[in-house]
């Protein structure tokens, strides 16, 4: 069970912050919710989840661990492209929406390669593929940031000096 400030991934939302837990009666049934908001924009946006043990749609955040092996995985090649825009995109967004971060890191791995492999040669991601890598991007790099108390800033050059001294 999560507690009132605790930082949660919340399905498509990214992180969100639990800002209270309270009883609710909804069609005659009263239970606990989770009442929380994304970090990025608290003032738009509430959410109300129920507590229970095993919501599929709310993650822990990943420890110090398991972030620097999360860093340490962009040395490695990332997952296979898939050459089909539709196949990769539907592949790659069942994974992102997933609660393994190794197939999310996987992907923002293979993509940003790809962006840099692409832009080589003056060319540029789909506009899918850049939708995609900005928002796994932005909620892993969050993610990574805060487990190891540093700026997403300092993330994202961390992955990009890892990628390109690999390539």
């Amino acid at each position: 069970m999560f507690n009132i400030g605790d930082l949660v991934i919340y399905s498509g939302h990214g992180i969100c912050k639990i800002d209270d837990i309270s009883d609710k009666t909804v069609l005659g049934m009263t239970r606990s919710y989770y009442v929380l908001y994304p970090i990025e924009n608290k003032n738009q946006l509430t959410i109300s989840t129920p507590v229970q043990s095993d919501n599929p749609a709310m993650l822990e955040l990943v420890g110090k661990e398991e972030a620097v092996e999360l860093l340490a995985s962009f040395k490695d090649k990332g997952i296979k492209w898939i050459n089909s825009h539709h196949s990769r995109r539907r592949r790659y967004e069942n994974l992102i929406n997933g609660a393994d971060r190794q197939e999310v890191a996987d992907i923002v791995n293979t993509l940003i390669r790809k962006k840099i492999e692409l832009k080589r040669d003056d060319k540029q991601l789909y506009k899918q593929d850049r939708k995609l890598l900005d928002y796994a991007k932005s909620v892993l790099f969050k993610e990574l940031a805060i487990s190891l108390d540093t700026s997403v800033e300092k993330i994202n050059k961390r992955i990009v000096n890892k990628i390109k001294k690999a390539s």
